[in-house]
């Protein structure tokens, strides 16, 4: 059974840190993309972070970059998303997802084929 679980999520103060957790069962993950991906309460959900499946390539969006980075840990079949300076803007349920196919607009959630259940991340003082 093909199935992604997130975990780490939590409350965490405005400049604090998380690391996010993508564990996959039933596939091997270095043989996707694997995206990171948010919705706030009344948003659309946009993406945060995708790592390319052919070279580790990663991809940020504007809001997160500088402060968020990605990770495979291929041995763990996992990807995590390490989260720095946080920032209540931040506050989401943080989703990842996975392509097969190289995602053409990595942002796009349309793109990928396997969706985890999400963490809800809360930044507040």
């Amino acid at each position: 059974q093909v199935q992604l679980v997130e975990s780490g999520g939590d409350l965490v103060q405005p400049g604090g840190s998380l690391r996010l957790s993508c564990a996959a069962s039933g596939f091997t993950l270095d043989f996707y993309a694997i995206a990171w991906f948010r919705q706030a309460p009344g948003k659309e959900r946009e993406g945060v972070s995708c790592i390319r499946r052919s070279d580790g390539y990663i991809y940020l969006a504007d809001s997160v970059r500088g402060r968020f980075t990605t990770s495979r840990d291929s041995a763990k079949n996992t990807v995590y998303l390490q989260m720095n300076s946080l920032k209540p803007e931040d506050t989401a349920v943080y989703y990842c997802a996975a392509a097969k196919a190289p995602p053409g607009i990595w942002y796009m959630s349309n793109q990928y084929d396997y969706w985890g259940q999400g963490t809800q991340v809360i930044v507040s003082s």
